[in-house]
């Protein structure tokens, strides 16, 4: 097949320490009016003041919502976007974690078009542009600022539900490493060890033919234009997540993941994920535990199991990180070193509980699709396996 590629991006996207300043400048290209999203815990914060400040100083009205719930319920999503609906604004502005960036894409979903929020689950459901929204992240990990999907809880459904659109790629992203400096050592490493996944998933993914005469899927698979951005990712996370776990005020450190995260974002955000969040989907509700340690924990199990399939690719990651004749062994001590468990019975899993997380990672087929492996139920079960056992082959 020969070398196929797509990008969607925000029409802006700034990097470095400061970006933030930029704000007035960009939210002024679409209106006056602002919704601004913000995590809870940033309500007070100088960094609020701020941005809030900054845009009223430039002639633009500011109404805050901060009502955002952790693994945003369904049910509080669709009363946001009523909020939205009546306040009308021209732009929403998100501030704050993956969480929060999600519920702005979800809001802004709904001021234009209603709800319920449920008869947008799936893929290429938005009927079309959204709201604008300006995004501006506070972890490094999620890459929401740059993608094209979010995630909700629903008490009728057993797993989150995404949803997926072109439309819902953020009309700019700012990140500012000067955001991230806060997060909690946990945050930094859960959200960041997802930033490789979504770099190594990437670039593992299964090639597609697009089929350029029909509507395209929103992930589109092994995509030649993302390639390198995806090593890219890679190199500035390997070295340095560490880092910043272990030093949380070391700003080189900080830029080196928050780039590395936007990468992640810009990767996935085309390609898709696969193995890692299907089956992190399952294990993540069992076990109440953050996504990101989900998906860390599983991606050495993941690599090992592809790394037939893709060897030059698993070889190329491998260099990417530092580690051109152990890729597989890296990862396994990056999560070492930053805090993430080793196997699956370490968070509370019994291997009678394997075969049902198998059965439900099954329903997750847009993502099994983008595997570079054929994901049989026997496949997802051996992966499961080793990584309750921490039996890895290399």
């Amino acid at each position: 097949m020969p070398e196929l590629g797509t990008l969607r991006l925000p029409d802006r996207v700034h990097f470095g320490y400061d970006a933030r300043e930029q704000l007035p400048e960009i939210v002024r290209v679409y209106g006056r009016r602002v919704l601004a999203v913000v995590d809870p815990f940033l309500t007070g914060t100088p960094y609020l003041a701020a941005a809030v400040g900054g845009l009223e100083a430039a002639g633009v009205q500011v109404r805050v919502y901060s009502d955002v719930t952790p693994e945003l319920p369904v049910d509080t999503l669709d009363a946001a976007g009523a909020v939205a609906r009546e306040y009308g604004p021209d732009v929403i502005v998100a501030i704050g974690g993956g969480s929060a960036l999600d519920a702005a894409k979800l809001i802004a979903l709904l001021a234009a078009y209603g709800g319920p929020l449920n008869s947008y689950y799936g893929e290429n459901l938005v009927p079309g542009p959204v709201v604008p929204i300006v995004a501006l992240p506070t972890t490094a990990g999620t890459g929401s600022e740059v993608t094209p999907v979010a995630v909700v809880s629903d008490p009728d459904r057993e797993l989150k539900v995404g949803i997926s659109s072109p439309f819902l790629v953020p009309a700019a992203a700012i990140v500012d490493p000067e955001l991230t400096l806060g997060s909690p050592a946990t945050v930094t490493a859960y959200s960041g060890i997802d930033a490789l996944v979504h770099a190594v998933e990437s670039y593992t993914a299964r090639a597609f033919d697009p089929g350029w005469a029909a509507p395209l899927p929103v992930f589109t698979g092994r995509n030649a234009l993302i390639e390198p951005i995806a090593l890219q990712a890679a190199r500035h996370l390997g070295p340095w997540l560490e880092v910043a776990v272990a030093s949380p005020g070391d700003r080189r450190a900080r830029s080196e993941v928050a780039r590395g995260s936007l990468l992640g974002g810009i990767a996935f955000g085309s390609t898709g994920t696969h193995l890692c969040h299907a089956l992190q989907y399952p294990i993540g509700a069992l076990t109440k535990t953050p996504h990101g340690l989900g998906t860390g924990l599983m991606l050495p199990y993941v690599l090992d199991a592809v790394r037939p399939a893709v060897p030059d690719r698993v070889a190329a990651l491998g260099e990417a990180l530092g580690a051109p004749d152990g890729p597989i062994a890296r990862v396994v001590e990056i999560n070492r070193a930053i805090g993430v468990p080793a196997t699956l019975a370490e968070i509370g899993l019994g291997r009678d509980q394997l075969p049902r997380i198998a059965d439900l990672a099954l329903g997750a087929q847009r993502l099994l699709a983008i595997a570079p492996i054929e994901p049989t139920r026997e496949a997802l079960l051996d992966i499961l396996e080793r990584a309750h056992d921490g039996a890895l082959t290399v």
